[in-house]
């Protein structure tokens, strides 16, 4: 007796968790007999059907996002362009996007399908700088306007699409890298001969000062040399007017001490005038 009511209870326990079920605030429900629509639910609540022959399947009532996987795209002026949309969306009629898409990954792969679509028309229609530059807001736009429109099919709402990341093709970033280092190589090396140019200016500029300041100095010296050599032939004209034989002596002395030195051997003659000077004066 007491197994059976046990066995009762737990009966009952379980029809009674097969007929109600809790619809939360962000969710919408559908529930299906056998495959066969029977009833939307879209307001939050405890609710119930048919134990064993209807079924609830639960939709997100909130904006999703999804991820459209990077693609490559060609651009009008024949630029490959590798980007990757990002779209927000939601269902607003919940019985057309259960039949039609049935769930969430069935929409996202629609959705990648239609977005990709109006991405690759619409950037076949502006350049690479446009897409990259002001362009690119406007451009989604008309991208998340004729992508709405096809969604509608579905019972999907498209709130927006933007564009997450635009870059080249890895192998074309490769090229243009290697450009802006050649070019950035070829600038520097430009400043390098420039500076070099300036410097042997400069080196050549003070070459040429030094070589003036030097010829001036010398044109000194020598005009200072000659001035001197002038005053000192007037010194020894004005002896030599005075005392003609000791100006006559004193200029022997000085070349013949210029012409001697300690390991000179010198033989006189006895009419020489320095012999004269050397002789013993008589008694």
């Amino acid at each position: 007796m007491k197994l059976g009511i046990f066995v009762a209870v737990l009966l009952a326990l379980f029809v009674g968790v097969q007929t109600v079920f809790v619809v939360d605030e962000g969710e919408l429900a559908i529930v299906t007999q056998f495959g066969e629509f029977k009833r939307t639910v879209d307001a939050p609540g405890l609710y119930f059907k048919t134990p064993f022959a209807q079924t609830v399947t639960r939709m997100e009532r909130r904006i999703m996002t999804s991820d459209t996987p990077p693609a490559e795209y060609l651009t009008l002026d024949k630029k490959r362009l590798v980007a990757d949309p990002v779209s927000r969306w939601r269902i607003v009629e919940p019985l057309l996007f259960f039949k039609s898409v049935h769930d969430e990954s069935g929409a996202k792969s629609r959705l990648d399908d239609i977005i990709n679509s109006e991405m690759r028309r619409e950037l076949a229609s502006r350049n690479f700088g446009e897409i990259i530059g002001n362009e690119r807001d406007p451009l989604m736009q008309r991208v998340a306007v004729a992508a709405r429109l096809q969604t509608k099919e579905f019972g999907i709402d498209l709130v927006d699409v933007r564009i997450k990341r635009a870059d080249l093709p890895k192998e074309v970033q490769e090229s243009v890298y290697a450009r802006m280092r050649a070019e950035r190589d070829r600038v520097a090396k430009q400043y390098r001969s420039e500076g070099e140019e300036e410097a042997a200016k400069i080196r050549a500029d003070t070459d040429k000062e030094k070589t003036i300041l030097l010829a001036k100095a010398y044109e000194t010296a020598q005009k200072a040399r000659g001035e001197g050599d002038g005053e000192g032939t007037k010194i020894y004209a004005a002896a030599y007017g005075k005392a003609p034989e000791i100006y006559a002596f004193l200029r022997s002395l000085d070349t013949y001490e210029k012409a001697m030195d300690q390991e000179t051997s010198l033989v006189l003659s006895t009419g020489s005038d320095l012999f004269q000077y050397l002789a013993q004066p008589k008694q």
